[in-house]
């Protein structure tokens, strides 16, 4: 089959892309062979992204060596310790739109015929996917590992997300300036994502559970063996996925997000997955509804390993363990077999050669390491689209919660609150205008989390917001990515200081105890925000046409 590539010889097309192609130093016979993306988010604000540049030459060469042409694409490469100083943080989750965009803009543009997507950070591996599924192009996701992290002089491991928890000790005394630049000081020792079960571990569980990677390649340690193995191989499978037409909408399948939920579930995921396996879906043009789906498998599938900071684990023992693939092979009747996959093989053929290296670390089904799933949807008349509560697999917490609100608009005034010693326990902490509407791009709400637990209120005040929680959250009751956000007309927008608010973790509900006319009274007097007419740029973009978080807040205007 003739690669789309390629143009009608003689053509004036074709003689202007000859020229152009020429020039970079391939010949008559490369310009007719499939022609490759090779996805790159290569930054150097971050080590999350400062080594893919030579894996991006060696897919290239891979690319080459099984008969195609590698062109290396870039695209916005965001990180969320670095890029959330801006706007509030709302170029983070923005960014994983503009990854999508970036792909689709040279992709489609230059008619390329596959592509290999260099996963690293939280955003890119969404972004990578959500470009796959709209342009439907043959498309390897290549996990590109994690990061080692650090010992203290005790021999404590330390990692960057045990520093941005400490940072919010700082104010109380529970930690000491030259104790925290200690433990920034070595918290990372190579490049690489963040070392525990966050968004990017977990979006890298995601697109192996998906069908979207070879198999067994994630998690990986960043720059180890498996990962240049992994790297090697990708120019082959990429390739055949080209000859024989295996397609991201053909693989990304109603079963594969089924699949992809409770591989999620199974390792106690970061809750971003969930709007980001929406966001993916929607791409794909599937009408799965994947908080649903995370409300239904939460029933029977059960965290089967505790990678820090869900337990004790490190990242390093669960791949050792066998990492994703072993976690769906655990899973047993749980993972649907007949899913397809990049390769060519189905679920059940992958599962079938997994190998298990440590049930202690990834355990069966039918002894997993928690009792209850940790990613919780909830509902109720405070959250009627939906919000989520993440758990951790080792520590039992209360609950329920009941308390008068504390309605803040922005995180760092909650989190000077805090520190003033202004919250009581018992409260219920409203902190809104950060959804994707409100900040816009979606804020941070972490910070007041860190803050809350470094004064010892964790488990005396709960909170409910509209904001994005780091993948790692799970101190005590934190009701995250609550929809209808505050910047739009519904509950949250109408939260005053005292309402009563109810949370119920087992009946999976989060309230807003006030009387029907007085809800309606305040809803009546409430106007839609919208950003200013003469706002311009990236966010004001984005305000105007994001959807909402249920949907996956993806950018198909907010009235579809």
């Amino acid at each position: 089959m003739e690669p789309r590539s390629n143009h009608p010889v003689g053509s004036p097309r074709w003689a202007t892309t000859r020229t152009q192609w020429r020039a970079l130093g391939l010949d008559d016979e490369d310009i007719r062979k499939p022609k490759i993306a090779i996805v790159n988010s290569s930054s150097g604000l971050s080590p999350c992204f400062s080594h893919l540049d030579p894996i991006a030459a060696e897919v290239r060469r891979s690319i080459r060596d099984a008969g195609g042409v590698g062109f290396e694409i870039r695209t916005v490469a965001p990180t969320d310790f670095i890029m959330s100083a801006g706007a509030r943080g709302g170029y983070v989750l923005s960014g994983r739109d503009l990854i999508a965009n970036d792909i689709e803009a040279v992709v489609e543009g230059a008619r390329l015929d596959g592509m290999v997507c260099l996963a690293s950070c939280d955003k890119t591996t969404p972004g990578q996917l959500m470009a796959a599924a709209r342009i439907n192009v043959p498309t390897l996701i290549v996990s590109c590992g994690y990061q080692s992290c650090g010992t203290l002089d005790d021999g404590a491991r330390v990692d960057i997300e045990e520093v941005f928890v400490k940072a919010g000790h700082l104010a109380s005394g529970r930690v000491s300036f030259e104790g925290l630049c200690d433990m920034s000081a070595r918290a990372i020792t190579s490049p690489g994502v963040c070392t525990g079960m966050g968004t990017a571990n977990t979006m890298h569980v995601v697109a192996e559970a998906l069908g979207m990677t070879i198999a067994g390649s994630t998690p990986v340690r960043a720059n180890g063996d498996r990962m240049w193995a992994t790297v090697k191989e990708s120019g082959r499978v990429i390739m055949e996925a080209v000859e024989h037409a295996r397609l991201p909408r053909d693989i990304m399948t109603a079963e594969a997000f089924a699949n992809a939920v409770s591989a999620t579930l199974a390792v106690s995921g970061s809750i971003n997955a969930v709007k980001h396996l929406q966001a993916i879906a929607r791409e794909a043009g599937s009408d799965v509804d994947v908080y649903r789906l995370f409300e239904r498998r939460a029933e029977s599938v059960r965290p089967l390993s505790a990678v820090r900071p869900n337990g004790d684990d490190s990242i390093e023992e669960f791949e050792d363990a066998g990492g994703t693939l072993a976690v769906l092979a655990q899973l047993g009747e749980q993972v649907d077999g007949s899913a397809r996959t990049v390769t060519g093989e189905t679920m059940a053929e992958r599962t079938a050669s997994a190998v298990v290296r440590d049930d202690r670390i990834i355990r069966p089904a039918g002894d997993p390491r928690g009792r209850e799933a940790t990613i919780v949807v909830v509902r109720g008349s405070l959250a009627p689209d939906s919000a989520i509560v993440k758990l951790s697999v080792s520590e039992r917490r209360t609950r329920t919660f009941r308390g008068p609100a504390r309605v803040f608009e922005d995180a760092l005034s909650c989190v000077a609150a805090i520190e003033r010693g202004d919250v009581r326990a018992g409260e219920v902490l409203v902190l809104r205008g950060l959804g994707p509407v409100g900040t816009p791009g979606m804020g941070m709400a972490s910070q007041p989390v860190f803050a809350l637990d470094g004064a010892g209120l964790t488990e005396s005040v709960a909170v409910v917001t509209d904001g994005q929680l780091s993948g790692l959250v799970n101190k005590g009751i934190v009701v995250g990515e609550a929809s209808p956000e505050g910047a739009v007309t519904g509950p949250l927008s109408i939260v005053e200081d005292g309402d009563e608010i109810a949370i119920d973790l087992t009946r999976r509900t989060v309230d807003l105890l006030i009387e029907p006319d007085e809800a309606d009274r305040r809803l009546a007097g409430r106007s839609e925000h919208e950003p200013p007419a003469d706002a311009s740029g990236w966010l004001s973009i984005y305000a105007r046409n994001v959807e909402p978080l249920h949907r996956g807040a993806t950018l198909r205007g907010r009235g579809r």
